[in-house]
């Protein structure tokens, strides 16, 4: 027994260094029974351009399986495809291989996660320049926001893996029969990079769900899709704004009507509000300040020049009227002598 042991550690040690070091994502884990059949779920509408589908699947813990619920991701930089992670047989054992970002979609295993990833490469869409062109074949979007779109049902024929089975894993007993195609086998060896912050966060919210785990579900968990997308607060949008930055000038202003967030739409309405408000107290002080001099420069000089000449005019002539008085006398004194 200690010998079959042994031996199956052997081969899985084996397997782990006949993987590409550039598709290292994550810490391998090994579980000795089979994971759960994919649950069919709907795929929420992509709200926005730049956005790539990351399809659900079951994870391992420390209580077991538990489902990470499909979510939009922003991608990581122009021309980025994910590779979905999925579950291997090797040595006795269901060994699960992380999933990675890079220009090619590689090998997982060719498990059918629908939307796009069908068991071999990717029928989703393609990077068009900085813009991502979705395949609404298999893909949900709202084109209300999201303009860049066609329609090709031949390639998702062509990339689906025979059979439409649900089963979560690739070899052993009743698992996926899929060998690597070449393209597959180039896409492995190339630069990889690991999960974005946003999607490890989602994997430990799943993780610390009760309700996720096999044993509490059954199988079916509650929320198999998330429809808000990853990293959408207030400092992660800046940072998604910020790598769509080619997309908005090609776009013409369609990132305003992609993200319908309110600081958006206030950043756009206060510089029409600004001059409107600034003009109406400007209005104000206008007519104050040229009403006030006006009384003050009429009205108060012109009493001071017009009385004071006229006292004077009467004073001067009342005293010149005295000597008048004086012949009247004269006549007195010739009557004396007489």
């Amino acid at each position: 027994m200690r010998a079959l042991r042994s031996m199956r550690w052997f081969l899985l040690a084996l397997v782990l260094c006949l993987v590409p070091a550039s598709s290292f994502a994550g810490v391998f884990i090994s579980v000795g029974f089979a994971p759960p059949v994919l649950p069919v779920y709907e795929q929420p509408l992509c709200p926005e351009p730049g956005l790539m589908w990351t399809p659900g699947f079951w994870a391992y813990g420390d209580d077991g399986y538990y489902w990470v619920p499909g979510a939009w991701v922003p991608a990581p930089y122009d021309g980025a495809l994910w590779t979905p992670g999925y579950w291997g047989w090797s040595g006795g054992l269901y060994v699960f291989h992380p999933g990675y970002w890079g220009m090619h979609v590689g090998y997982y295993g060719g498990v059918n996660y629908g939307f796009g990833y069908m068991g071999i490469g990717f029928a989703g869409g393609m990077w068009r320049g900085h813009e991502f062109a979705y395949n609404t074949e298999v893909m949900h979007v709202d084109e209300r926001f999201v303009h860049t779109t066609y329609r090709d049902r031949d390639i998702v024929n062509r990339y689906t893996v025979a059979g439409g089975s649900r089963v979560a894993y690739s070899g052993g007993p009743g698992g996926i029969r899929h060998d690597p195609a070449p393209e597959e086998r180039m896409a492995e060896r190339e630069q990889h990079t690991a999960p974005t912050s946003f999607q490890s966060q989602h994997e430990s919210a799943a993780r610390a769900d009760r309700g996720s785990y096999v044993k509490n579900n059954g199988g079916h968990p509650a929320t198999l899709a998330v429809t808000r997308p990853l990293g959408t607060n207030a400092q992660n949008m800046h940072q998604v704004q910020t790598r769509q930055t080619p997309q908005m000038q090609s776009q013409q202003q369609r990132p305003m009507t992609q993200t319908q967030q309110s600081p958006m739409t206030q950043m756009q309405n206060r510089p029409a509000q600004q001059p409107q408000v600034q003009s109406r107290p400007m209005s104000q002080p206008q007519p104050q300040t040229q009403q006030r001099p006006a009384p003050q420069a009429q009205q108060r000089p012109a009493p001071q020049t017009q009385s004071r000449p006229t006292p004077q005019m009467q004073q001067k002539a009342a005293p010149q009227a005295k000597p008048s008085a004086k012949p009247s006398a004269k006549p007195k004194s010739e009557h004396e002598p007489k």
